[in-house]
């Protein structure tokens, strides 16, 4: 049938084989299978793990996802026919790809950075918060301080004023009381000046003496009101 598989590597392969005329209502059958020394020698459709139908205005197939350094058996038929020995060829594959072996680090590399920034940036953002409702309660209990304090001296300016208050009406009632009683005083002086005619002298002095007497007595001891 002349198939031949072509451009191999670690996990592709691509097999051509020529226009089979009989076929040209129905399909193509690429059956493949690892590890053939493994297996019978026979060609039985039931050996093959995988199939693959191709239309017929195709004469080639690439061959995706196989094993690096391994060996494949491949076997195009039409309609799924049971394949003979003319319609299969053995190969194997190559090591893998070094642009590929680089591709995928550089894939794992960068999933690992991008896994290790998210984590980071939960990490960063759970330290600021932790930071923002530290000063948050700081800053609150400093209000309340200053709040407490701002009272306590409003309360002492209160208490400072009342006693300022109350001394000034105390001094200005002293004074009252105080010249009430050099007004008293006077009078009973004038009262006894007055009395200078000496044949009345006695008289004068026993009499200045009894109304001093009575108003101290009378201040003492106000008489009550019935």
């Amino acid at each position: 049938m002349g198939i031949s598989v072509q451009n191999i590597t670690g996990n592709t392969a691509m097999v051509i084989w020529p226009s089979i005329s009989s076929c040209a209502d129905s399909f193509y059958s690429v059956m493949y299978q690892s590890n053939w020394n493994t297996m019978m020698s026979e060609y039985s459709k039931k050996n093959f793990q995988k199939e693959e139908r191709v239309p017929t205005s195709r004469t080639s197939f690439i061959i995706e996802n196989l094993t690096p350094l391994t060996t494949y058996i491949i076997c195009v038929t039409c309609q799924s026919a049971i394949p003979s020995s003319d319609q299969c060829r053995i190969f194997q594959t190559l090591g893998q790809d070094q642009a590929v072996v680089n591709s995928k680090k550089k894939d794992l590399a960068l999933g690992i950075w991008l896994t290790s920034s998210i984590l980071l940036l939960i990490i960063a953002c759970i330290m600021i918060y932790g930071c923002l409702h530290i000063w948050w309660r700081k800053r609150q209990e400093r209000a309340r301080e200053e709040n407490a304090v701002t009272n306590e001296t409003s309360k002492k300016e209160a208490w400072t004023k009342n006693d300022g208050v109350m001394m000034e009406e105390y001094e200005e009632a002293e004074p009252v009381a105080l010249g009430d009683d050099n007004k008293r005083e006077d009078t009973c002086l004038d009262e006894g000046q007055l009395n200078t005619n000496p044949k009345h002298h006695l008289n004068s002095d026993k009499r200045n003496s009894l109304n001093c007497t009575d108003q101290e007595e009378f201040t003492a001891h106000p008489p009550e009101m019935n």
